[in-house]
């Protein structure tokens, strides 16, 4: 591998450790079967660039129409679609989203409506967020942060016990604690239980990234550092060729993230306000996404 981003190749050292050094899955989930490493760790320091990675394109839209949709706090796969692609869902019949195949899998499992205009998730990321049992983390994490921003209780979690039988996907990416330093700067520890280290891993930094600068603009702070922890980081057996070929990449310097004007509510910002600059990955390289 010869890279130019000391950040990234952190990255990349770990999908190379799990290669070569991962247990061998074969009773997970899905089926398909990994190599799986417990409890790996990773730093970025968003002061430097916005952590979108560079050996393979990673779909910024996809990750801030995600975030937009948890932000909103829905739990239906067709309103995320509506957000992405700029149109109703009326004009959306077949168009998918990175969450299709869970809504018309699961979700349908589960019992949960499901048609061309209407595919209910249950009760996932934005729902936890913004309705945990009638309380909405986000107002509350935001309002710590700018009225007691020495807390140690900047929490935001996704792992609902009573409601996991319900969601189409327990949550992933299940706790964040945000921690605001003398100087104004935010930043985020992620924990992760289960991580998809080819497909997920690459876009939860990058959304993890961007709610710490979302949430730093709307509190006046700068944003400081992304460290993100992973418990079972795994790599699916139909995804080790397109591992092999991403640690045959270059790197390049992280881009820069602009958030276009000036947002003093969490619930405001849209797609149009954000603007990634100076990207230059290598091209996408496809693999299956194990559901």
């Amino acid at each position: 591998m010869s890279n130019t981003n000391c950040e990234e190749d952190m990255y990349l050292d770990l999908l190379h450790t799990v290669m070569t050094k991962g247990e061998e899955r074969v009773a997970e989930r899905t089926g398909v079967g990994t190599r799986s490493r417990f409890m790996s760790w990773l730093n970025f320091d968003l002061r430097e660039g916005f952590p979108l990675l560079t050996s393979k394109r990673v779909p910024f839209k996809s990750v801030l129409s995600e975030l937009l949709w948890f932000l909103e706090g829905s739990m239906n796969e067709r309103r995320l679609a509506e957000i992405h692609y700029g149109k109703p869902r009326s004009e959306l019949i077949g168009k998918k989203t990175i969450w299709t195949a869970n809504a018309d899998s699961q979700g349908v499992a589960l019992g949960h409506y499901n048609s061309d205009s209407n595919k209910d998730l249950g009760p996932v990321y934005g729902v936890q967020w913004r309705n945990w049992n009638g309380i909405d983390q986000i107002a509350a994490l935001i309002d710590g942060i700018k009225n007691n921003p020495q807390s140690r209780r900047h929490i935001l979690s996704a792992w609902n016990v009573g409601d996991l039988d319900r969601m189409a996907l327990p949550p992933c990416h299940i706790l964040s604690q945000f921690y605001v330093t003398n100087d104004g700067e935010l930043s985020c520890s992620l924990y992760q239980r289960s991580a998809d280290l080819f497909l997920g891993v690459p876009f939860n930094i990058a959304s993890y990234a961007l709610l710490t600068h979302m949430i730093a603009h709307v509190c006046d702070l700068k944003v400081g550092e992304f460290t993100h922890t992973i418990g079972d980081g795994h790599i699916y057996n139909n995804h080790i060729d397109a591992v092999r070929e991403q640690l045959e990449r270059p790197t390049m310097a992280f881009p820069e993230l602009v958030i276009n004007r000036k947002i003093a509510s969490i619930d405001d910002f849209e797609m149009k306000d954000f603007e990634i600059i100076g990207y230059s990955p290598g091209d996408t390289i496809k693999a299956p996404m194990a559901v």
